[in-house]
C-alpha cells in the first residue's frame, strides 16, 4: 500500500491494485454463526460454507483474482489426461527447478 497526497489534504493510503472479480457475500446472523461453531465442535474444517462469511481457513473467496488469473482459468485445459496445462506446468518445473518429473497434488 502506498500513500498519495491529494490537493489540500494529507497523505491517504491507496491500494495499488484493481478488483477484477466480485462475489456477493452473505453475512449470516451472529446467533446462527455461534450455533454453527458449537455444532462443528469448534473444528473449522467441519463448518459449512453457508455459515462462513469470510473463509480465512482456506483463503477461498477472500481475495479477488487478478486479470491474469482469470485469463489463465479461461485458457486452461481441464482434461484429466493429456492436459496441455499439465504439459506447460511440467515444462515450467523443468525450466525453473531442473526436475524432469513432478507429481502435482491438490
Amino acid at each position: 500500500m502506498s500513500n498519495i497526497k491529494f490537493y489540500k489534504m494529507g497523505d491517504m493510503p491507496l491500494e495499488l491494485h484493481k478488483v477484477r472479480v466480485v462475489q456477493k457475500l452473505h453475512l449470516v446472523p451472529i446467533n446462527r454463526r455461534l450455533d454453527a461453531i458449537n455444532e462443528a465442535g469448534f473444528n473449522t474444517f467441519r463448518l459449512s460454507t453457508k455459515d462462513v462469511f469470510l473463509d480465512m481457513l482456506t483463503d477461498s473467496g477472500t481475495n479477488a483474482m487478478s486479470d491474469n488469473q482469470v485469463a489463465a482459468m479461461f485458457q486452461a485445459d481441464d482434461a484429466y489426461a493429456g492436459s496441455q496445462s499439465f504439459e506447460r506446468l511440467q515444462k515450467a518445473v523443468q525450466d525453473v527447478l531442473g526436475k524432469k518429473y513432478l507429481l502435482p497434488v491438490h
